[in-house]
């Protein structure tokens, strides 16, 4: 019994010191991509910020043609929700947090009576919807790791549309912010139309959101002076918007991204270490195990030993010896 317990506990450890190696190995490559992603965060940055300043100085030369593309709609009817997750798993609960905030903004939204139109982008955005059965509209797979402005612009190709024809009033995007190594945000927020920097409060907000990596324009980041507009504002608006629509979807792409893999990296660390436990407490087990068999066996040659001893002293004992002269 304790020999076939060892052999089960020497194939569990086995089994365990295998899967230790690949979270181990996956740890290390979250790791190393983790650097990566920050370098993609921060080359696209100037020309995040730089299309955000532009559309603020055409917006300010035509307040009038810049009304339903910036600033909150004053009646909202229609929404049209972008959930952005991973196509993979083994992350820890970042694609949970980003489920859980789409949720809670749908439930709001019906809540309201106001129709949703729902858009994702990650594999696990499909089986986690259709489970749940909530319909997905258009879905995006293969992006979520290393995505590219070309696939940033397809995903916003799909919820801009809508709303240039009036089908829908407001944009909204699901996805994980990151702040720094150590901190990622999962929020809400309004792609379309774009954030008007000019209030206090959204700036404020929006501040507080980010912290100091805001890359929104201020008034005083605006240049003084005359800006003429070739075409007119109200054209350029019309092919801005969707442009900075695309520089945001794929700025928020990179910081899941990057969030992705900074959530798989600890949760792999994390695997290690607790496989790293689990073959310290079956050694243990494994261990006990043998020195039980290894008294049980002493105690059977203990006791074959003392029987055969009796049973020698019994024939001495029981000898009859005959003296012949």
């Amino acid at each position: 019994m304790a020999g076939g317990q060892e052999r089960i506990l020497r194939r569990r450890i086995k089994s365990i010191r295998s899967t230790q190696k690949i979270t181990k190995a996956m740890e290390l490559i979250a790791a190393s991509q983790i650097v990566r992603a920050q370098g993609r965060i921060a080359a696209a940055k100037p020309y995040h910020q730089g299309m955000s300043r532009i559309v603020l100085e055409t917006a300010l030369g035509d307040p009038d043609a810049a009304g339903r593309l910036l600033g909150t709609p004053e009646t909202i009817g229609k929404v049209a929700v972008l959930c952005v997750v991973a196509d993979r798993g083994l992350c820890g609960g970042y694609n949970t947090s980003v489920f859980r905030a789409t949720e809670r903004l749908l439930a709001a939204s019906d809540a309201s009576g106001v129709e949703t139109r729902l858009f994702s982008v990650g594999k696990k955005a499909q089986g986690y919807f259709r489970f749940r059965g909530q319909q997905v509209e258009q879905s995006f797979i293969g992006m979520s790791e290393r995505p590219s402005f070309t696939q940033a612009r397809d995903v916003a190709a799909a919820v801009v549309a809508p709303f240039i024809d009036g089908e829908v009033d407001q944009v909204m995007i699901v996805s994980t912010r990151f702040l720094s190594a150590g901190n990622q945000k999962v929020e809400a927020r309004q792609l379309l139309p774009l954030v008007d920097p000019r209030g206090s409060e959204q700036k404020a907000s929006h501040e507080d959101e980010l912290g100091s990596r805001s890359t929104a324009p201020t008034d005083t980041e605006v240049k003084a002076g005359y800006t003429e507009f070739e075409p007119d504002a109200a054209i350029l608006l019309e092919t801005l918007g969707p442009r900075a629509a695309e520089t945001e979807v794929f700025a928020a792409l990179l910081e899941a991204s990057a969030s992705e893999l900074t959530s798989r990296q600890r949760a792999m660390a994390a695997a290690t270490d607790n496989a790293g436990e689990l073959i310290k407490k079956y050694s243990r087990i494994m261990n006990r195990a043998r020195q039980d068999t290894i008294t049980t066996e002493i105690m059977e040659i203990v006791s074959g030993a003392e029987a055969l001893r009796a049973g020698a002293d019994e024939d001495e004992g029981g000898l009859v010896i005959e003296t012949r002269v």
